[in-house]
């Protein structure tokens, strides 16, 4: 009798912790490229044309999955720690996206090509305009990291527009992360 009560016992164990685990993994919070893999180094199409940097300055597609529960808005930002600012540097900022989209189409980072969905804000950038700004780190430099961070947020609405500086929008995120998902890319020259 008792081996049957301690192999129900397992067996419940085993059924939970399986389901648990399942549980877990649909709710994972991903954010990934099919032009980009994590840690490797980003194309020439992604990276400014400008400050000595020749790139087609072309943002890339990006997938999101898993957006957490209670999400009322998406922001996504790309920062580089390594630029030698003693800030880093404000690569892309964009804000107040729908919580059901799932993605942005490459090139979604030139305003004027309208690609971002309805209703979102690109800000100022640290190369002073709005929209996405390729890497182009200092030449001979160590490989910069490009973190990009898509937030979760608890509020539909960030109270800012395209003026906004982007340390400012990353207060206002940090103000209001629910999760975040990350993308690593690295490049240098």
């Amino acid at each position: 009798m008792k081996r049957i009560i301690w192999s129900a016992i397992v067996v419940s164990i085993l059924i939970w912790t399986a389901y648990g685990a399942q549980s877990l993994m649909a709710a994972e919070f991903v954010l990934s490229s099919p032009q980009m893999r994590p840690g490797t180094r980003m194309a020439m199409e992604q990276v400014f044309n400008g400050f000595g940097c020749t790139g087609q300055n072309i943002s890339p597609e990006l997938h999101w999955s898993g957006v957490p529960a209670g999400t009322k808005s998406l922001a996504l930002t790309v920062y580089d720690p390594d630029a030698p600012t003693g800030s880093g540097w404000w690569h892309w900022v964009i804000f107040n996206m729908d919580p059901t989209t799932t993605g942005l189409p490459a090139n979604a980072g030139d305003t004027s090509a309208q690609l971002a969905p309805t209703g979102s804000v690109q800000s100022r950038t640290d190369f002073g305009r709005t929209g996405y700004g390729g890497p182009c780190p200092p030449a001979g430099d160590k490989p910069h990291h490009y973190i990009f961070t898509l937030f979760a947020l608890d509020t539909v609405q960030l109270p800012l527009d395209d003026s906004a500086p982007a340390a400012m929008v990353g207060f206002y995120l940090n103000q209001h992360v629910i999760r975040k998902a990350q993308l690593t890319m690295l490049y240098s020259r």
